[in-house]
């Protein structure tokens, strides 16, 4: 996991990206999808593309 990987509690990458802690905690756990604007803002925490940290289900 990528924020684990950094040193990152789920508060600090919703503080950085502007979410609740509750909200990170329901992407990791794959309960909620992000909107495509929250996608682009984890990719740039992560300085990733999105494709390389969300799964596409489509392909």
């Amino acid at each position: 996991m990528l924020r684990a990987e950094k040193g990152w509690s789920q508060a600090e990458l919703a503080d950085r990206i502007g979410v609740s802690r509750q909200a990170i905690n329901a992407l990791e756990t794959e309960k909620h999808d992000p909107s495509l604007d929250l996608a682009y803002r984890i990719a740039a925490q992560f300085g990733a593309a999105v494709e390389d940290i969300f799964d596409n289900p489509h392909g």
